[in-house]
């Protein structure tokens, strides 16, 4: 059996597979995130590690004893700072913190080659920027850094000893050349860094040190291999098989994500359109990013008073009615795709007497559809061809909001088994690569369609007209986002 560890935003998840990748077991546990300042999004390392030991524990004592290798996933993009003796200088800034918006501007002045090397352009959710705010703001932290690790790899160096990324996850720091899947000495310079405080890069699927006997002793298994695994968005694709050209996922977690393989590397920054490395050898992908998505659907939860989000999407399903006169702006943590703003808050408007938990529960659904328009919009604009979509993460449980959704972007959405499970999934999967030597075309199969929803021409034409009224919008209420906070 093999193990995938995602290391979440909102949790850390584990799902073990059998040799043949299905999943038989799966754990989780929560984590919360600090927001000590506006636009600060912060994690302190030691959580995660706290997090993960327990997902783990929580899995079945027989399966932990049987687990042949480790794969592990998590958040892009979070900068956890290391002094020499491997200390955590400060709390990890996450990949939703927005503080760093003047820095992406220094760094693009300081390396003009930047779009076209790393493939992306500046933003403040990158890593990069992440480490100029600190050198400027927090000089006597940024003198003792001697190492940057992403969270997965940060819990990685904690098992195994080892500082290692692989090319997905580390394409997402602006410190990688990701035609080349190296680091940059350019890059790295312009932020003052140099490749000594980076780990060692390794594909997704090769082995990066081996669990350390103490740890193996703690989970009930063997100092098994662990691999290098990947991003989650990667790792996503990886779990549902999407790794050929042409095929695309959805994902519906704290953050939304539509996501395109492809086998060259065909960056887009004008568009804020991603182009990063995938999580297997000789191949590369595009993706949209909107930073948050189900997380909106918690907040109305909260908002209106229902119990969670699950009964709120069960509210506005009974309520059937697509568009009505309430429109939601999803910018809850500012914007990437396409408008690369992390001053953009959201938005709910259009509000009269009878707008319920239920009319409001909708308009979220909707506004979160329709960011995930303008995403598919700049993949089409950038050359990508996006003909069916996999719809994975905790959303992919909701048949109505697939219904949206699919009204939204005009293009049919399937569901797979284990869609839900998420990156871990994917995780485990390049652990059983790296491990048993199965070719990726097998390992990585798409996994049997449970349905599809095809867009309905009534529910595409309603949500068009509606859409319009959500662009216009954000045009018109963006100028009031330039404001710096107080």
């Amino acid at each position: 059996m093999f193990l995938g560890i995602d290391i979440g935003t909102s949790g850390v998840k584990t799902a073990v597979i059998n040799d043949t990748g299905d999943v038989i077991d799966q754990a989780a546990a929560p984590l919360t995130v600090s927001r000590p300042h506006p636009l600060w999004s912060e994690q302190d390392p030691a959580d995660w590690w706290a997090a993960t030991q327990k997902a783990v524990l929580d899995l079945s004592p027989d399966r932990r004893a049987k687990i042949r290798g480790i794969g592990l996933s998590g958040q892009m993009h979070g900068a956890t700072l290391l002094g020499a003796s491997g200390d955590v200088l400060r709390p990890a800034i996450l990949w939703n913190d927005g503080r760093s918006f003047a820095e992406c501007a220094a760094l693009e002045a300081a390396e003009p080659r930047l779009r076209q090397i790393a493939g992306n352009i500046a933003m403040p959710g990158f890593t990069a920027p992440k480490l100029l705010w600190v050198k400027q703001h927090e000089p006597e932290v940024f003198a003792k850094v001697t190492r940057v690790l992403l969270p997965k790899d940060y819990v990685r160096l904690l098992m195994t000893g080892e500082a290692a990324s692989d090319m997905s996850d580390s394409a997402g720091t602006l410190w990688l050349d990701v035609g080349k899947r190296a680091w940059s000495p350019e890059l790295l310079a312009a932020t003052g860094l140099t490749e000594s405080q980076m780990p060692r890069l390794f594909e997704g699927c090769e082995i990066t040190g081996m669990l350390k006997p103490d740890v193996a002793r703690a989970w009930g298994m063997e100092p098994v291999p662990v691999v290098a695994g990947g991003g989650d968005n990667a790792a996503g694709a990886v779990g549902v098989g999407v790794i050929r050209p042409g095929e695309a996922f959805l994902s519906l977690g704290t953050s939304g994500v539509l996501f395109l393989a492809g086998e060259k590397f065909l960056p887009n920054p004008d568009q804020a359109v991603h182009a990063f490395c995938h999580a297997l050898p000789d191949r590369w992908h595009q993706m949209t990013v909107m930073l948050s998505a189900a997380s909106c659907v918690d907040w109305a939860a909260r908002l209106t008073g229902v119990h969670d989000a699950g009964e709120l999407i069960a509210l506005a399903e009974t309520r059937g009615r697509l568009a009505g006169p309430e429109v939601f702006l999803p910018y809850l943590s500012g914007e990437r795709t396409p408008h690369n703003n992390p001053h953009a808050r959201g938005i709910l408007f259009g509000l009269d007497h009878d707008s319920d938990a239920a009319a409001i529960g909708q308009a979220v659904l909707e506004g979160v559809a329709f960011a995930f328009a303008d995403g598919l919009d700049a993949l089409a604009a950038g050359g990508g061809e996006v003909r069916e979509i996999t719809v994975i993460g905790g959303g992919a449980r909701s048949a109505w909001w697939g219904r949206v959704l699919a009204g939204a972007l005009g293009r049919p959405l399937v569901y797979r088994r284990d869609g839900a499970v998420g990156p871990a999934y994917g995780a485990a999967k390049l652990a059983l690569i790296g491990v048993t030597g199965t070719p990726a075309e097998d390992a990585c199969a798409p996994p049997p369609v449970l349905f599809t929803i095809d867009p309905q021409a009534e529910d595409a034409e309603r949500l068009a007209a509606r859409r319009i009224a959500f662009r216009e919008a954000y045009t018109r209420i963006s100028p009031l986002y330039t404001m710096e906070p107080q």
